[in-house]
């Protein structure tokens, strides 16, 4: 039995994240993501005015007779969500712990889906595959979605990207809008995601904390890498230490932006300490520019 509390907070996130959805990016979603494509649906006896570019050779050669390619539009979307679950997740210094914002970003993708009749999947990870919900819509598949990215408790501390796209070129037959959500504080998954973003539409979602990217000068500060648990002493009233720490947190995001761009692979930027719902506006109206 799901303890109330549980309840509780899955149905206040549904209630806040239906609203967003509903209010604020209605129709949104379905400009950027619906009639993405063609696939095809059969071939037909060639009729004078038929584009010759859709005539279908091997068919063509086998019959004696010129057949052509017919395709429909793509309606329906399997959307897949690809949640890190990794220790430096509970981080969070501001509003909320970044495993709490990437949640409720999730809900808001996974209603944005079904309010559309896409399908949405769940593969949530760490340093292993953790857990694995098949593409479904409804409601209650939904509630079930928010319900492991709320409280799902992983066993592994670390994180494995490589392994997560791996895993979803595994499981996934057909084409999805994949959003990778994690804080992409690891590396030396470039090769995986180039080639997971040719069969797929992969979007990363990064979820940052002000205080990964900058010290306040408090003093003497006990640190813990949350993945590793490795332990260090910083004094960050020296400036030298703090200018240091932003020097080295810069070049990493800059590092990781580059690898997107290089991938071909969108990515949407957010934080525990401003709202998110500018940062999807953003991606929406990006995407909508890119389709014109």
């Amino acid at each position: 039995m799901i303890p109330k509390e549980i309840l509780d907070k899955v149905n206040r996130i549904k209630i806040y994240t239906s609203h967003v959805v509903n209010n604020v990016f209605a129709g949104e979603y379905e400009s950027v993501f619906k009639g993405r494509g063609m696939e095809f649906d059969e071939v037909q006896e060639y009729q004078p005015g038929d584009d010759i570019r859709t005539i279908d050779w091997n068919v063509t050669a086998r019959t004696g007779r010129p057949y052509v390619k017919r395709f429909v539009e793509e309606r329906e979307l399997t959307v897949m969500l690809l949640v890190d679950m990794s220790a430096s997740g509970s981080f969070g210094t501001v509003n909320t712990t970044k495993n709490e914002l990437a949640a409720e970003l999730g809900a808001v993708l996974a209603f944005s889906a079904i309010r559309n009749k896409d399908k949405v999947g769940l593969i949530l990870f760490t340093d292993r595959i953790e857990k694995f919900i098949p593409p479904h819509k409804g409601i209650t598949h939904v509630l079930r979605v928010i319900r492991e990215l709320l409280y799902f408790k992983p066993q592994g501390r670390g994180t494995d990207i490589t392994c997560a796209l791996k895993y979803l070129n595994k499981v996934t037959i057909r084409k999805s809008v994949t959003f990778i959500i994690s804080d992409f504080l690891t590396s030396g998954y470039q090769k995986d995601l180039q080639i997971a973003n040719k069969r797929h539409d992969i979007i990363s979602v990064m979820v940052t904390d002000p205080r990964e990217k900058e010290f306040a000068p408090i003093g003497l500060l006990h640190l813990e890498d949350l993945e590793t648990s490795e332990k260090i002493l910083v004094d960050t009233s020296n400036k030298n230490s703090r200018l240091g720490f932003a020097k080295l947190a810069k070049e990493h995001k800059d590092i990781t932006l580059a690898l997107f761009r290089q991938a071909g692979v969108d990515c949407i930027q957010v934080n525990t300490e401003q709202p998110y719902i500018e940062a999807l506006m953003r991606f929406f109206r990006m995407r909508e520019r890119r389709k014109r």
